[in-house]
């Protein structure tokens, strides 16, 4: 068969617009992790970071260890999204830092407990509700 310079042309444009369907499905599905892992990062770390931190002192590392050992693997947060949290609720006074040799120790003050204790009782019934859907969207999905 000969492939005349307007087929090589025409089969050059079908590929580009293949690639480019397939790369905007990537960049589609990317968001949608991200926007997945917005909810823990944004919605749970904060509230978790605090129970973590209720149950004693540590450091950011042992915090996501802790996370990761808490959820059985599923969910380790990185520490880059930890320690600015810590710093964040140190200005708020809900925790105190000190230096323990070469680490840095966080504890919960008693503006943070309080903070955990409503915190937790303003997201409780939101967590609820999520729980429900993601059960209906695993069951209608997967059942």
């Amino acid at each position: 068969m000969n492939f005349g310079y307007d087929d090589v042309k025409e089969e050059e444009k079908r590929l580009y617009e293949e690639y480019k369907k397939k790369l905007e499905n990537l960049k589609k599905i990317e968001k949608e992790k991200e926007a997945v892992g917005q909810v823990f990062t944004k919605g749970l770390l904060p509230l978790y970071v605090l129970y973590i931190l209720s149950l004693g002192p540590t450091n950011g590392n042992d915090i996501a260890h802790q996370i990761g050992e808490r959820t059985k693997g599923l969910w380790i947060p990185s520490t880059g999204g930890i320690y600015p949290l810590l710093k964040k609720f140190e200005k708020q006074k809900l925790v105190k830092g000190e230096w323990d040799s070469s680490k840095r120790i966080y504890s919960l003050t008693d503006v943070g407990h309080e903070e955990l204790k409503n915190k937790k009782e303003l997201l409780k019934l939101k967590i609820e509700e999520a729980l429900k859907v993601f059960n209906i969207i695993y069951s209608d999905l997967y059942k």
